[in-house]
């Protein structure tokens, strides 16, 4: 049986739910919830841009085009959603991070972003 993280979000609050439309998480909830199988700490929530959209295709990433066969509808600008924590530290390396709800984004994602360049991006303020 899958054990998710405890849910608390990278500001030490209970975790907000991200999407549920489209719906998002590694558990397909509505929330950047993880757990140790979820290899891709799909943990940052993060509010959809055309530019990152278009660089995430370009780096072999497509999340704009529909896959229906894994229940995936494609995103667009103004979608919310579960990005991984190594995805969204490479582009903010290449400059075309989206902004980030950090009251849904999960504290494990810490491990891989810092709160720093996280608070860079904050759609969701104030925080403290």
């Amino acid at each position: 049986m899958v054990t998710p993280y405890p849910s608390l979000n990278v500001l030490g609050e209970p975790l907000q739910p991200c999407s549920a439309a489209p719906l998002t998480g590694f558990f397909r909830d509505g929330h950047c919830n993880t757990c140790a199988e979820d290899t891709g700490s799909h943990t940052v929530c993060v509010v959809m841009t055309a530019e990152f959209l278009a660089w995430s295709k370009y780096v072999g990433n497509d999340l704009s085009t529909p896959r229906p066969e894994f229940r995936f509808p494609g995103l667009k600008a103004g979608d919310c959603w579960c990005l991984c924590a190594a995805r969204f530290l490479q582009a903010h390396d290449e400059g075309c991070a989206p902004s980030v709800r950090l009251a849904a984004t999960h504290r494990s994602a810490t491990e891989i972003v810092s709160l720093e360049v996280l608070r860079l991006y904050a759609a969701d303020a104030p925080f403290s």
